[in-house]
């Protein structure tokens, strides 16, 4: 399907594929490279056997590796598989916040596999996917423990953390302190590597974000996810929206951004400290 944008988020993956990070896995794209992973917006054409009506309000992720062609443009061609309806009452900014994050949450917590009562810690407690995380691992019943700037803890209870650490090269140890043998999962969301394996119990499990730096100790594996994997899981997708509506999860939008300002909303990105989701408003 071709969808009219009307909002697509700035993540890291787009800051590092436009500065080449990304190279070799559109190296048989042609330019003009297109960053976006994720968006919202209206139907404006389908293909064959696509049952979605024309003018539908939609967000989805888009497949801009390898092709090169993401979301930041005023019209993207999709997957059907890839989209489903907006939450209810969201607006399209909103929205748009939700597959690309949601799903790489969704997928982290799928591999952990843990269960109600267990323990999960989540460093960048308070980021785009580490509040998804804590959000719907809450909603599960897995006690969260959440890692992020002390300022941030009343926003990571908020979300649904029932303990709280602040970040610093101090924190796994706390962590392990206050659980006793160690939390039974971790989600590196904020790419913290080796620094927390202390926090993990023995033969524990963290899901990062990026490969692993460093070895590993006493039993912890480590799975590096992409949320390739999930792109065309519209089911996954349509059970975040329901969390959404249930509550479980929240939207959150730091700024908007004018397209002609996309080189700001780079910028903002990189210097660090956003709470929520950077927005190309078209």
């Amino acid at each position: 399907m071709r969808v009219r944008v009307e909002a697509a988020t700035v993540n890291p993956s787009d800051t590092l594929f436009r500065a080449g990070g990304l190279a070799t896995h559109v190296a048989q794209a042609l330019p003009p490279y297109v960053a976006g992973l994720e968006f919202a917006g209206t139907i404006d054409a389908v293909g064959p056997g696509v049952v979605w009506d024309t003018g539908a309000a939609v967000m989805g992720m888009t497949a801009f590796i390898p092709d090169g062609r993401g979301a930041h443009a005023e019209q993207v061609v999709v997957d059907a598989r890839s989209v489903v309806d907006l939450p209810q009452g969201a607006s399209m900014a909103q929205a748009a916040t939700l597959p690309m994050n949601g799903l790489t949450a969704r997928l982290a917590l799928d591999r952990l596999g843990l269960t109600a009562g267990q323990t999960l810690v989540v460093t960048g407690a308070v980021g785009a996917v580490g509040g998804y995380v804590v959000g719907l691992a809450a909603s599960e019943g897995i006690d969260v423990v959440a890692i992020a700037s002390p300022a941030d803890e009343p926003l990571a209870r908020e979300l649904g953390a029932s303990m709280f650490v602040a970040r610093g090269e101090h924190a796994a140890a706390a962590v392990r302190e206050a659980t006793g043998a160690g939390a039974d999962g971790a989600v590196d969301a904020a790419v913290i590597g080796r620094q927390i394996l202390p926090a993990v119990r023995d033969g524990g499990c963290i899901v990062c974000l990026r490969a692993f730096d460093g070895d590993l100790e006493r039993g912890i594996s480590a799975q590096p996810v992409s949320v390739r994997t999930y792109a065309v899981e519209s089911e996954k997708l349509r059970s975040l929206a329901a969390s959404v509506d249930q509550g479980a999860l929240r939207l959150r939008v730091a700024e908007t951004f004018s397209p002609e300002r996309a080189a700001e909303a780079h910028e903002r990105l990189e210097a660090g400290g956003v709470r929520g989701r950077l927005v190309l408003s078209f």
